[in-house]
């Protein structure tokens, strides 16, 4: 089978698109996808979510009910459904999800004969970019909210981003989840993309109350440098209330510590991506 592959000028006119991942569950994951995307938005960015997660909690996080989720990341990794059919609006203007739901959590056993398996999502989403055209370019991230686990959905996911993004508790077995974490990551860009980068490590549920926080804070800004964001993610009980709601923190509490430290780590992504846009085009130059 041929396969279609953008080129370096098509590649910079596409949406930049990043990974959400950690193999530990309960780091924020899903939250970060969420808020971050929110962020953007509100900082008038164009930005879609693929929900890569059976769980389905971005979808439901951003007010996608399992009624309205008529096609889902799963018609596009094992149906073969383009992106744009599945994608969905959401509360938040300027940002659409490709939803998920429980079926997605069969696609391991269904794809299992299908050599290609881990490039399912790269194939839809550079599909979707040349259908798109010119149009690719009002899309300024795809953000894939992965599953806390190392399955085919995160191999298809870290095998389709340019970057990963890493969520990082402030909790003691922080880094030893990072450094397993980090081990996937040489894998794939040895074997499926040796594109990947690391997008940067945010640290989330900060307690400024207590020193373990801090130290694992300092621990990992030694280790990874400038490769840590600035932002940090407070605990905030606003962040963990608005899922309940079917909201964005932003939309729940735009005052709140958390909804200001998401759109913080939004502006910071953005000059990041600004610099990094930048210094490509003079190595063009």
């Amino acid at each position: 089978m041929r396969w279609n592959v953008p080129t370096d000028v098509q590649r910079a006119k596409a949406p930049r698109v990043i990974a959400v991942a950690n193999q530990k569950g309960g780091v924020g994951k899903t939250t970060t996808a969420i808020n971050l995307g929110t962020a953007l938005a509100a900082i008038k960015q164009k930005v879609a979510i693929i929900d890569l997660d059976p769980q389905g909690n971005a979808s439901t996080g951003l007010g996608v009910p399992p009624a309205k989720r008529t096609l889902t990341s799963y018609d596009v990794l094992v149906g073969g459904d383009s992106l744009k059919s599945a994608m969905v609006p959401t509360v938040v203007p300027g940002l659409s999800i490709v939803p998920s739901d429980e079926l997605l959590s069969g696609a391991e056993l269904e794809l299992a004969d299908d050599q290609r398996r881990s490039y399912r999502l790269k194939r839809a989403i550079d599909q979707s970019m040349q259908a798109l055209g010119p149009d690719a370019a009002a899309l300024d991230y795809i953000l894939i909210d992965c599953p806390p686990s190392l399955n085919v959905l995160t191999v298809n996911s870290l095998t389709a981003a340019d970057a990963i993004l890493v969520p990082l508790q402030c909790e003691f077995f922080a880094l030893e989840g990072l450094s397993q974490l980090l081990k996937t990551i040489d894998r794939v860009r040895g074997h499926l993309n040796s594109r990947l980068d690391i997008q940067g490590v945010v640290l989330t549920m900060y307690d400024s109350r207590n020193n373990l926080s801090a130290e694992v804070a300092a621990d990992v800004r030694e280790h990874f440098g400038d490769k840590v964001y600035k932002t940090v993610i407070p605990r905030n009980v606003r962040v963990s209330e608005a899922p309940s709601v079917g909201k964005p923190v932003l939309l729940y509490d735009l005052q709140c510590s958390g909804s200001q430290a998401y759109i913080s780590l939004a502006k910071e992504i953005v000059q990041q991506e600004r610099k990094r846009r930048r210094e490509e085009q003079g190595e063009v130059a």
